[in-house]
């Protein structure tokens, strides 16, 4: 018998703006990198015209600062991202048996450690230097290791709410926690005096970079829950 051929059924919207993404954010983010690469002289301009600002409000509200140490040195630091991740990989496992989400999400976070690190290493901008420190931090500037591991960890556990469906109480509960702790960390690098501006806005590009090429993997690999959540 002959079957009729059928073309396929065109892919669903919710697809698009992914790939869509991704890309915007590979064009900036790479934009940005070109630019610090090349020491444009308006941006480190900018760069330092509002670190020295920061500092000087940094040296003017030591209450202020104490609060920004302990913010970034405790709740939003990288490894407490990381336990964080290795937390949620845990109840993928435990909860619901899913084994392969757990694994990627583990794996994204490392990969997007190993690419900050890797930036760092290429790039190996030096951090502002100041005569009268109200902090520390080590290894080269761009991109912020703190802002681009809270948005990467941050991103990927929002999705995987939505992909589960949450809503309501927790779902804004978690959308604000999320926002106030990726522009928080980054505001606490700058005005801590440890990272420009732009080492913060590398940070939360590149991590965004990530979580979308990570949830296009994920799609791709389990297209069946690409219609869930909100």
């Amino acid at each position: 018998m002959h079957t009729p051929h059928t073309d396929a059924p065109p892919e669903p919207p919710q697809h698009r703006p992914v790939p869509l993404s991704a890309g915007v954010l590979a064009l900036c983010s790479a934009l940005l990198l070109a630019l610090v690469a090349a020491e444009w002289r308006p941006l480190l301009g900018l760069d330092g015209d509002i670190s020295r600002t920061t500092h000087r409000w940094a040296l003017a509200e030591p209450g202020l600062t104490q609060t920004a140490r302990v913010l970034t040195d405790w709740v939003w630091d990288p490894w407490t991202m990381r336990v964080l991740c290795g937390a949620a990989a845990g109840l993928l496992v435990w909860r619901y048996a899913d084994r392969w989400t757990a694994l990627w999400l583990v794996l994204t976070v490392a990969v997007a450690t190993a690419v900050q690190q890797g930036l760092k290493a290429a790039l190996d901008r030096a951090r502002p230097v100041w005569p009268d420190p109200v902090d520390s931090a080590h290894y080269a500037a761009f991109p912020s290791g703190h802002a681009m591991t809270a948005t990467v960890v941050c991103g990927l556990l929002l999705w995987l709410l939505n992909r589960r469906g949450a809503g309501g109480v927790l779902w804004r509960t978690a959308l604000t926690v999320a926002v106030v702790s990726v522009t928080g960390v980054g505001l606490t690098r700058v005005w801590l005096g440890v990272h420009w501006p732009t080492d913060v806005l590398g940070g939360w590009l590149f991590g965004a970079l990530v979580v979308a090429a990570a949830v296009g993997i994920h799609r791709h690999r389990h297209p069946r829950h690409a219609h869930g959540g909100r």
